[in-house]
């Protein structure tokens, strides 16, 4: 065994020096683009030194057409009407090309480079000084990877041109769905990254680490290491396959025949003490490691691989009751997150991915739902596990609706029926998961959204998983039972369009908080003002036919503002301006937006996870976002924040009962607990209804009830909430309007989009909220100039209702980002609250912060 070691040992230290001869470089820059119709020459032309690009419009990798056009300035970025009407989608009937030219060094004797690209939308022919390497016939399909050996073709100066060709109707391409209006160019281009390898004769790839953790202890872990190798010679090769995670290291030798690519395990099992183990955020910290893989053939590297990776269980199940669910470490996890859409372009970078991956934390969900394979490159992976966020990724529905694939889909399998796309697709799937499986924060495969995948296909995915990788796959979003593996456990019932708040906790919503429901929402939730002057221009009233271009792509339903408008028509009564009706938009979607959320979590453990459809926008728009095409975030942001605090007091509109939930590892004790009434509108007509607990024990991942709560009088009331530790600091705290009467469903109506409300229980009272004022100052930080802390005190004996707290600059430009403690906040009389806002990017100018609310405005100050 000692000699053994040693012998490992040796070859270690060998091939730390040999590393520089295997490298990787990405092209990224230094491209030109131009369509067929404007260039001369084919491809064996075009990848000459001699070929010219002058006219042609310079691009980075990845882009698609419509990315680098609107860079150019050749096509209009802001995505009105007007620019959506004035694109001519004709141009994109012909090939378009992509060209650029690179250097490598010198090759020694038994290198081989080679030419990876990780996403073409939708064929491509590629040539490369001169040679033809690849045709269109080869290269097809966006979620393919190809790996050419282009060792033969090499010169000191190199030039690539790739001529892509758009998705036909049928072919399974990138798909947005009814999220907007289809991109012009059907996302064509080269959208994912280009990289030239330089290896020996056997190349390393799609390394992984998959591990089983002692769910009892958490003190033990069993680490399986494996990598994709390929020999790219003729000849058979023999060598060894090494892996070193910290001070561990393990080798296997390895030989494989000529050509022959193989996953191999380098160990299995093996025993790792006391690991640091990967969470998500909101239940502890997203611990990752450092692997590196190199094989290892005649005294040299051949190739390595480095990558970072996360130990850590996921368990997936269904319920007793039928539902799925998840485990994370032996823990049961409440899923709770929201749909991811890439931008309409594919323009999305490392920045913009990091911001958007940041307010999901920030808004203390643990979930994201990739509807679709999306990225441009690992980034968007990277961040999820960097921050602790858990990933579903799979399919889109895109090609399961005649509408949006162009071709029959038949039910219940959607449009991928013949032999050739299941192939397609099978293979897509494989590279997909290759591509990605050693990232931790993924914890389950979507194979199918709205439908399921045919029985040959799912029995090829079962095949590769089963050997490849250890999470589980969900065959649809939908509640579907497969043939091979039975039911799916999920719901997609919506709704997704506006409901009240008391749908949520209602037995006979669809949608409501049992089970996993993996997309449901509440339609429209409107950007603020100031997103929306840049998106309709000064003028926003009337509400008209200008906003059904901010809607969804939907033929049938949600490509209006009409029932967003209904709902605040029956409930307050017909708007006379835009800021009236934004912000009674905005309490609408708030308040429902909340209860979605806490009504999962406290109805645990009969609910076990909720999607909000969506999070962000493709484009700007005025539905299914939390935070804006500007990256601003909406009233609903904040609402999700509040109802997705660890610690919290929600009220139970069905029971009428506040309950204290946790969503921490560890027991947490309110050590008082404070429950406030207070009439509508004017208060000081009655004594407020108080009630008290303390202290209060909530163990994790439950709920438990703390008061029952009277019915309002005849205008309704405001309830407050309020949970302090032991040194009277608040821990908690959240703030209710409560309607005399209730919304009353039709539910034998419900369809797919929704439910229609017969009755809706009226907020007119709000209209004549008495005016109060608050008083106002603001800190900054003298150890964190980032952060500013802004003190608001009620004075007054009426409520100070729905207050929005603002940042903008010298310009009265809102500050991009901006994070706040707490926003859209209402104070009782004499209460005092401290929201902190922190300003992660320096501020060049000065910094001005207001509030406004229902019956409420002023400013705070500056600096």
């Amino acid at each position: 065994m000692k000699t053994c070691q040693q012998l490992l040992g040796l070859i270690l230290l060998f091939i730390v020096a040999c590393r520089a001869e295997a490298w990787t470089v990405k092209l990224s820059e230094g491209w030109h683009v131009q369509s067929s119709d404007k260039v001369q020459g084919d491809g064996a032309h075009l990848s000459t030194p001699g070929a010219s690009t002058t006219g042609w419009y310079s691009a980075t990798v990845p882009s698609t057409l419509m990315g680098v056009l609107t860079a150019n300035g050749a096509e209009p970025a802001p995505l009105t009407r007007e620019d959506y009407q004035h694109t001519d989608r004709r141009q994109f009937d012909v090939s378009w090309w992509y060209r650029t030219t690179f250097t490598i060094p010198s090759q020694q004797q038994g290198q081989h480079t080679l030419l990876q690209f990780d996403g073409i939308s939708y064929r491509a022919n590629i040539w490369l000084n001169g040679h033809q390497i690849a045709t269109s016939q080869q290269v097809a399909g966006p979620y393919r990877q190809f790996n050419f050996d282009i060792t033969p073709y090499l010169r000191p100066q190199n030039v690539l041109a790739v001529e892509v060709f758009r998705a036909q109707p049928g072919e399974p391409n990138i798909g947005f769905v009814d999220w907007n209006p289809r991109p012009a160019d059907e996302s064509m281009g080269i959208f994912r990254e280009v990289s030239v390898k330089c290896c020996g004769e056997v190349s390393v790839a799609h390394s992984a680490v998959h591990s089983k953790v002692n769910t009892t202890t958490l003190n033990e872990a069993w680490l399986t290491v494996s990598s994709y190798v390929t020999n790219h010679s003729d000849q058979p090769v023999t060598g060894t396959l090494c892996a070193t995670i910290g001070s561990q290291q393990f080798a296997t030798p390895v030989t494989l025949a000529a050509h022959e690519q193989r996953l191999v395990r380098v160990v299995s099992d093996a025993l790792f003490l006391h690991p640091r183990l990967w969470w998500c955020h909101n239940m502890g910290k997203p611990e990752l490691y450092d692997l590196h893989v190199e094989f290892y053939q005649n005294d040299r590297c051949s190739d390595a691989e480095d990558l970072r990776f996360g130990i850590r269980q996921i368990e997936s199940f269904l319920t007793p009751e039928g539902h799925r669910s998840f485990k994370l470490n032996g823990k049961p996890i409440l899923l709770r997150g929201a749909g991811w859409t890439d931008d309409i372009y594919l323009r999305d970078t490392p920045a913009t991915n990091r911001l958007q991956l940041q307010y999901v934390r920030h808004m203390n969900m643990n979930t994201v739902r990739f509807e679709g394979f999306w990225g441009t490159s690992q980034n968007l992976y990277d961040l999820c596990d960097e921050l602790g966020l858990l990933v579903l990724v799979g399919w889109s529905c895109h090609w399961e609706w005649e509408e949006y694939l162009g071709a029959p889909c038949p039910e219940p399998y959607g449009g991928i029926v013949s032999q050739e796309q299941i192939d397609l697709i099978a293979q897509s799937f494989q590279d997909q998961v290759y591509w990605l499986r050693h990232h931790p924060s993924i914890i389950a495969w979507f194979v199918g959204s709205d439908r399921m995948p045919k029985p040959e296909l799912e029995q090829q995915y079962r095949q590769f998983l089963s050997a490849s990788d250890d999470r589980c796959y969900l065959i649809s979003a939908k509640q579907l039972t497969s043939t091979l593996s039975g039911s799916s456990g999920t719901k997609m019932e919506g709704p997704y369009e506006y409901v009240g708040p008391g749908y949520w906790y209602h037995p006979q919503a669809p949608g409501g908080a049992f089970g996993f429901n993996t997309e449901t929402g509440i339609g429209a939730q409107l950007p603020v003002k100031e997103s929306l002057h840049k998106m309709l221009g000064t003028s926003l009233f009337p509400i008209d036919d200008r906003w059904n271009i901010l809607c969804t792509a939907s033929s049938s339903h949600m490509n209006t503002p009409a029932v967003l408008t209904q709902a605040i028509s029956q409930r307050f009564g017909v708007q006379s301006d835009i800021d009236h009706y934004l912000q009674r938009a905005d309490l609408l979607s708030y308040e429902s937006t909340r209860a979605m959320f806490e009504s999962f979590r406290v109805r645990v453990p009969h609910s076990t996870g909720i999607i909000q459809w969506m999070l962000n926008a493709a484009r700007p728009g005025i539905y299914w976002q939390l935070y804006d095409y500007y990256k601003q975030p909406n009233a609903a942001y904040y609402a999700v924040r509040r109802a997705n605090a660890p610690l919290q007091l929600i009220y139970d509109y069905q029971r009428h009962a506040v309950f204290a939930v946790n969503e921490t590892l560890e027991e947490r004790t309110i050590f008082h607990a404070q429950c406030t009434i207070l009439d509508s509108p004017n208060p000081t007509n009655h004594s407020p209804f108080t009630t008290h607990h303390s202290p209060l024990t909530v163990p994790p991942g439950t709920a438990v009830k703390v008061f029952d709560v009277p019915e309002p009088d005849s205008q309704g009331a405001f309830l407050f909430l309020q949970a302090t530790d032991s040194k009277g600091r608040v821990i908690a705290a959240n703030e209710y309007f409560l309607p005399h009467d209730e919304d009353t469903y039709n539910w034998e109506q419900s369809d797919w989009w929704g439910t229609p409300v017969s009755h809706y229980a009226s907020y007119q009272v709000l209209n004549h909220l008495p005016e109060a004022s608050c008083q106002a100052s603001i800190r900054q930080s003298a150890s964190d100039p980032s952060r500013y802390e802004l003190t608001l005190t009620n004075p007054t004996e009426h409520v100070a209702f729905f207050i929005r707290l603002m940042a903008k600059d010298d310009r009265d430009e809102l500050l991009c980002p901006a994070f706040w403690s707490d926003n859209y906040i209402s104070l009782a009389p004499g209460q005092q609250r401290t929201i902190v806002c922190t300003l992660p990017v320096p501020q060049q100018k000065a910094v001005h912060f207001s509030f406004e609310g229902w019956n409420i405005r002023g400013k705070i100050g500056g600096f």
